[in-house]
């Protein structure tokens, strides 16, 4: 007799855990569902980089690097812009005055690697042009500083430089007023991946 009420005390506690299991489970339920919201984030990340020129339509878009960067200090139609070590340059957008007839990029590298291993340069095109561009430029290799010679899609190109040099290009502001929107990228092989931004006249 006494065997019998303790059997059923234990199937009692067995129901019991299993209601807490079934209590649990839909709790359970939404985590799978919040782990799907981010498994959804990097799919829409995906289609990105493939989107990445219009990224950077929408400004200084998309990454980490993008937001703490900022607009470069325009001073007399010029501006200067850093290359490092780490492959990125310390600005993500160039906005050029309308009231320039003239407008010149100076960059610097502030690493210590050589060109050969770092190589920093600024090209620029326009936002469609850029991925083509800069494959063409790893195609036509070191000896041309990758940029294809005489390509007609690039606007304005400076040389390419390593740790400590500095270099510069100027070029007509008329070229990027319509027709846009447009890129300055580096175009040593990879790079661009990283060191790219918006540049535009207002």
């Amino acid at each position: 007799m006494n065997i019998k009420p303790s059997l059923l005390a234990v199937a009692c506690a067995l129901a019991l855990a299993a209601c807490s299991d079934n209590s649990s489970s839909p709790t359970s339920a939404p985590a799978p569902s919040a782990t799907t919201t981010p498994a959804e984030a990097p799919v829409t990340m995906t289609p990105a980089p493939a989107a990445t020129a219009g990224s950077m339509t929408n400004a200084p878009a998309g990454s980490a690097m993008d937001t703490s960067k900022g607009t470069a200090v325009v001073t007399d139609c010029a501006t200067e812009i850093e290359g490092s070590d780490a492959m990125q340059y310390n600005v993500s957008s160039i906005v050029v005055p309308s009231s320039c007839k003239d407008f010149k990029i100076t960059l610097k590298h502030t690493g210590t690697m050589p060109v050969t291993a770092m190589g920093h340069d600024v090209v620029i095109t326009k936002q469609s042009d850029m991925q083509a561009v800069d494959a063409d430029g790893v195609a036509a290799g070191a000896a041309s500083g990758y940029v294809k010679a005489d390509d007609p899609r690039v606007i304005a190109h400076t040389s390419l430089i390593g740790g400590g040099e500095t270099t510069s290009v100027s070029f007509p502001v008329s070229k990027i007023q319509s027709g846009g929107p447009y890129v300055f990228f580096c175009s040593f092989p990879g790079h661009a991946a990283l060191m790219k931004g918006t540049i535009s006249v207002q």
